[in-house]
């Protein structure tokens, strides 16, 4: 067998084992995704749901990966497993440096990286052979922690907290309302009642951006929610309609859609610090070279 073809059957394999799983349990009662998570247990008053033990795992998963493939200290001829960490580390930072802004890319990218990894994996984690066979009270024991809104949500309100503490801690409260209400035009450029009347216009446009602002969390997180979820209730359908093979093209399209989904999200984060994080770093970076100062 060909060096191609070891690496086909090597990654077809995965998927075609997980198509076989879902398909041993298509005669089972839980054949349709519920759109709410199933809870498995309780640690006293705390329901602990199927999505929560995945998103643990996951978690723990990431943790120990790391820890094995960096060690105690980075290694200065990196390992196999060090050089697709770097790869990875270094690929999100290229990524955000130039939305969010230069100095606020080194304190960012440690939540944005860890964001990116989280829910990449989590998206993928629906596709492990395992998910939907293996039941704990009736219940299936794993399921993607994305495809819970609860999980999607938090994730949304952890994200805009972080926007809102970096867009204060390096833009400050008074660069943030000028932002918002501040009138764009130049004053020397327009006769004074045009400017007077496109101050009142930026005014009203602030308010409608503070709605767009109080929006966010609710996008981000339907956004992913539906994706992953719907993503779910493709594979099941499509199982339904045929035990054997079917599935597996859908596999790579959720592969896709997983990747696609982490990156929405990490990079919408980006987008919303950089708006406000990212206004002349230029104009500060060549008065740091030149010695003059910053306006």
């Amino acid at each position: 067998m060909t060096t191609f073809g070891k690496t086909s059957a090597l990654f077809l394999a995965p998927l075609i084992l997980a198509s076989s799983a879902v398909a041993s349990s298509a005669d089972g009662a839980h054949q349709a995704v519920a759109p709410a998570a199933e809870v498995l247990f309780k640690i006293g008053p705390l329901p602990v749901s199927n999505s929560m033990v995945t998103s643990w795992v996951v978690a723990l998963v990431l943790i120990v990966a790391v820890r094995l493939a960096i060690g105690r200290r980075p290694k200065l001829v990196p390992s196999r497993a060090q050089a697709v960490m770097e790869s990875l580390t270094q690929g999100v930072l290229d990524m955000i440096s130039p939305i969010v802004g230069s100095r606020v890319a080194p304190k960012a990218f440690p939540l944005l990286v860890a964001f990116f990894t989280f829910i990449l994996i989590q998206n993928w984690s629906g596709l492990f052979p395992g998910v939907g066979t293996i039941t704990l009270n009736g219940n299936p024991l794993i399921r993607p922690g994305d495809a819970d809104m609860n999980m999607t949500i938090a994730l949304a309100v952890v994200a805009n907290l972080a926007w809102l503490y970096f867009v204060v801690r390096y833009t400050g409260v008074k660069a943030i309302m000028r932002d918002w209400f501040g009138n764009k035009a130049d004053k020397r450029e327009v006769p004074l009642p045009l400017y007077a009347f496109l101050g009142v216009i930026f005014f009203a446009v602030g308010f409608i951006e503070i709605i767009s602002i109080l929006v966010r969390p609710i996008s981000l997180s339907f956004r992913l929610y539906g994706n992953v979820y719907g993503g779910e209730k493709l594979l099941h359908a499509m199982t339904a309609i045929c035990k054997w093979g079917l599935p597996i093209p859908f596999y790579f399209l959720e592969i896709l859609i997983g990747l696609v989904q982490a990156l929405v999200f990490t990079l919408l984060l980006s987008i919303y610090i950089g708006l406000l994080t990212n206004h002349g770093d230029g104009e500060h970076d060549t008065a740091h070279k030149s010695g003059a100062p910053a306006h």
